[in-house]
């Protein structure tokens, strides 16, 4: 039997301003992004905002509407919730060797090696609780099972400040008449699809049996069946070991509506280039760019297109991307965010295609290699493209920002 911890930090961004800011602990508080540079919405949401309907996603206004009494907003401080984050996750070090990050407010941790039964369990859980709250001065909820899946749906079932077991005993009692979307891997299309076919709670996925939700589903439906029965063996990752990167992204709403293929251009590029740093920093290469448009109407594709070689090229990527948006966008409607994405990444470059120069790739790389130092000692405006330089407030976007930064992360590895 494996004993299984998942911990949640309770509105992990508001509780941390609440720490610094303790005269609003008793308002409706709310985290925003930078609404003078159109990022002005929800991050994060104390309780009493919560009890008001607010709900993180919300615009600045729709969370004041939903307030009785007028909200305070807060910046995000990214750096800040970055180092209460790692405080938070070296107690939880201190107890187990095998504790495995779920962003940067959630971990799993594996305490088999402390425990003898649910009871010892259940204890150490609430040692662990109370170290967060006395030591650092925020909540945290945390799931007790005997795999991963079912510890994270712990978290979720009592908050704040609450410790759930769900063990081999009970899971049917507790787990199964959930609503079967909050199972991971039971998104908003996968939640249709199973209502459509009368299966509505955990417990439904369950009795369906897995060949039907492999026939329905392909293979996520047998994942998703194997996780409602409690057949979830995934470990806990040792701690140092790394999750493999799947994805590097860099996605912005911009400081204005782009009405014009020009202005598309110079924000893919932004994105492109840190995209590209942040890749060569790990010695990585792309086979395939994606692109994430977002319109006015707040509606998004998302499009991709492999690549003829690997390449963790600023430029590559930037024109792939713009070649995607040229023949996927009809300017229906002014663009409010684009993201550029690479992904199918390699640690290494494959071999580069016959009818490419590979000295020129060199060239460029070096060249790459040196704006990247260039905006390491002095700053990332020290070097601007031409293309950026003339409008003014485009020019303003700064991809190295952490809201921008999008670093994918994956259940089974």
């Amino acid at each position: 039997m494996r004993y299984i911890l998942h911990s949640d930090l309770n509105n992990f961004y508001a509780s941390v301003e609440c720490l610094l800011n303790p005269s609003i602990r008793n308002k409706a508080a709310v985290v925003v992004g930078d609404a003078e540079k159109r990022h002005g919405i929800v991050l994060a949401k104390n309780y009493i905002a919560k009890s008001y309907g607010v709900k993180t996603g919300d615009t600045i206004w729709e969370a004041k509407n939903k307030c009785m009494e007028e909200v305070v907003t807060v910046p995000a401080h990214f750096e800040v919730y970055k180092k209460i984050s790692k405080y938070v996750k070296d107690i939880y070090r201190s107890h187990s060797n095998r504790v495995e990050s779920f962003g940067i407010d959630e971990a799993w941790i594996d305490i088999t090696e402390r425990v003898k039964n649910f009871k010892e369990a259940e204890e150490l859980a609430n040692k662990i609780r109370l170290q967060v709250l006395m030591e650092v001065g925020i909540t945290v909820s945390i799931g007790v099972s005997f795999n991963k899946v079912f510890a994270k749906l712990g978290s979720d079932y009592k908050k704040p400040n609450a410790v759930t077991v769900i063990s081999d005993k009970n899971y049917k009692d507790i787990v199964w008449p959930l609503p079967c979307n909050d199972l991971i891997f039971v998104g908003a299309k996968t939640k249709a699809k199973l209502n459509k076919n009368n299966i509505v709670t955990i417990g439904d996925i369950a009795n369906a049996g897995k060949d039907f939700m492999r026939e329905l589903l392909g293979k996520n439906g047998e994942s998703i069946y194997n996780f409602a029965c409690g057949l979830d063996c995934s470990p806990v990752k040792m701690v140092g070991e790394e999750d493999k990167i799947k994805s590097v992204g860099n996605s912005t709403t911009c400081p204005k509506d782009l009405k014009t293929d020009a202005e598309v251009k110079s924000v893919i590029y932004i994105l492109a280039e840190n995209v590209a740093k942040r890749m060569r920093a790990k010695n990585l290469w792309c086979t395939e760019v994606c692109l994430t448009i977002k319109n006015s109407k707040l509606q998004s594709i998302d499009r991709q297109r492999k690549l003829e070689s690997p390449t963790n090229l600023a430029g590559v990527i930037a024109s792939v991307a713009y070649e995607i948006f040229k023949s996927e966008y009809a300017w229906s409607d002014t663009i409010r965010l684009l993201g550029v994405r690479a992904s199918g990444i390699c640690d290494k470059p494959l071999q580069y295609n016959f009818f490419i120069n590979e000295d020129n790739i060199i060239k460029k790389q070096r060249l790459e290699e040196t704006i990247d130092e260039l905006r390491s000692r002095f700053g990332y405006k020290i070097i601007t493209r031409a293309c950026v330089k003339g409008d003014i407030e485009l020019s303003t976007i700064d991809p190295t920002e952490p809201q921008h930064n999008i670093h994918p992360l994956s259940f089974l590895k």
